[in-house]
């Protein structure tokens, strides 16, 4: 009886733990999808390739082949690389993140699980796949529509072949039939015309497909692009929500810690006057603990604990201030926050490491006022430039020596003014290999990339331009040269009822 019921999909849910099996099993069963179930990676691995599921649900943490390996050989794997992956995990640390969705996997789901939310993510990458396949479905009638009219020019062009032999036998032999021949004449021509018709409707259809087809790429990219910054968000928020009450408790007991240790020290202080004879027990005591050095680093050590409870608050701060991805409402906003909160989120790609000296961030930054607009689309246009700004020198810094490195340290520089038409211009400059001629009038274009190695599809940049410019009024402008660096420049107005489009000419 159950298999007359169209199910929605088939999904394999790859998890050690009998009891998230049997509850994701019973919750997707009920909600009409066919469910198929692996207790490790090598199952999962061996189901993906006979069954192919449309969606796989896969635990991170597994005996054995953990969740990263397994999505690993699925995506090296032909048969199963267009499987969506989505990884089910309780790790917190947004490098576990990045690492899985770096490895193919399209999102993530954080343990504990909630119903809802499991479904969701579910029916938008279910839908993403539908989509494609729509698309290549489209391409091959396409492609047939091609070869069906190439048969038919041909047969045309045989026809009028035939029908220019015909012509020149009957002016041989039939010169007295000359009425007879412009008739035959006449019928090619209508023949041609009939012909061109159709290849001009052809060509408007390939024309329109083509269009719908950049036109889907384009959406698809955005959904990805915003649903993994908004996924990001959400977990910078979360993070910066369950420090902030630990630290701020820290905090605002170091002070009283301070006070108590004065006046314990205090009070020590005029036992040491007073017993002026201290028993043989207390004085070997106090120097079993170096009682001298005791009180004199306590205060330091406290010091030093309150200087790192506030650098706690300060980047608790800074990463809720990035989240503020779902902000829906256009507010004045600090324009310096935002960008500070960025560059916190991407410290770990900008830090030094044993070999290499890391990316050097120099900020020259104006006195700005509150600036009217979109903080989470900011943040989110702030992030595309500065990534890709990294990954450029990322891959220049490859290719040269530890010496050249040392020489010439990447470096990004950010400055911000008020220019006197009313707007901030926010620039992003680097010392990197610079943009070819021939690159730079397309880097704002849905998908493209001058890369080879299929690191970067740079939708990310054609995101920020259409949220500088169509969500904000603003202009977004690229200059950059062959070995002498690039600067993004990004100008929005202060307040949103400007009518007046900024001239990177006039600013």
């Amino acid at each position: 009886m159950s298999e007359e019921i169209p199910h929605k999909g088939i999904i394999l849910i790859v998890d050690d733990t009998p009891i998230n099996l049997g509850v994701l099993f019973d919750f997707l069963a009920d909600s009409g999808f066919k469910i198929l179930v692996a207790r490790d990676g090598e199952s999962a691995i061996q189901k993906g390739e006979y069954a192919l599921p449309d969606l796989i649900l896969l635990d991170v943490l597994m005996p054995g082949m953990d969740g990263f390996e397994t999505c690993r050989q699925l995506k090296a794997n032909q048969v199963t690389k267009d499987i969506p992956v989505i990884f089910m995990t309780a790790l917190s640390e947004t490098v576990d993140k990045v690492r899985g969705l770096s490895l193919g996997a399209v999102d993530y789901i954080t343990k504990p699980l909630q119903h809802e939310e499991v479904l969701a993510r579910i029916t938008v990458q279910l839908s993403i796949q539908s989509l494609t396949k729509k698309l290549k479905e489209q391409n091959v009638l396409l492609e047939q529509e091609i070869q069906e009219r190439t048969r038919v020019e041909k047969a045309l062009l045989q026809l009028k072949e035939e029908l220019e032999e015909r012509v020149e036998e009957r002016t041989l032999e039939l010169s007295h039939s000359n009425a007879l021949l412009k008739q035959e004449i006449q019928e090619r021509i209508s023949t041609e015309a009939v012909l061109q018709q159709s290849e001009a409707r052809y060509r408007e259809q390939a024309h329109q497909l083509e269009l719908a087809f950049r036109q889907l790429q384009q959406t698809q990219g955005q959904l990805i692009q915003s649903e993994q910054l908004a996924s990001l968000g959400q977990l910078v928020a979360g993070v910066a929500h369950e420090m902030n009450n630990p630290v701020n408790f820290i905090y605002g007991n170091i002070t009283h810690a301070e006070r108590y240790t004065q006046d314990l020290l205090y009070l020590l202080n005029l036992y040491t006057k007073e017993l002026t004879n201290p028993g043989p027990t207390i004085l070997e005591e106090a120097q079993a603990i170096d009682l001298e050095f005791l009180v004199e680093d306590l205060p330091k050590l406290l010091g030093s604990m309150k200087i790192g409870a506030e650098r706690i608050r300060e980047i608790v701060q800074s990463l809720r201030n990035f989240s503020r991805v779902d902000e829906a409402q256009m507010k004045p906003v600090n324009i310096h926050d935002g960008l500070d909160s960025t560059l916190l989120i991407l410290n770990n790609r900008l830090k030094s490491k044993a070999d290499y000296p890391g990316i050097q961030i120099v900020k020259e930054y104006g006195k700005l006022p509150p600036v009217e607009c979109y903080a989470g689309q900011m943040n989110q246009a702030f992030i595309n430039v500065l990534s890709s700004v990294i990954d450029a020198l990322e891959e220049y810094d490859h290719k040269r020596s530890p010496e050249e490195i040392h020489f010439s340290r990447s470096t990004i520089r950010i400055c911000t003014e008020v220019t006197d038409r009313g707007f901030v211009t926010i620039q992003i400059i680097d010392n990197g290999p610079g943009i070819a001629e021939e690159v730079r009038p397309h880097l704002f274009d849905p998908f493209f990339t001058p890369k080879t190695n299929g690191k970067s599809t740079k939708v990310g940049l054609s995101l920020t331009y259409q949220i500088v410019v169509n969500q904000h009024g603003g202009q977004m402008q690229c200059i950059s040269a062959p070995g002498q660096g690039t600067k993004f420049i990004i100008a929005i107005p202060i307040r949103q009822n400007l009518q007046k489009t900024p001239s990177f000419e006039s600013m």
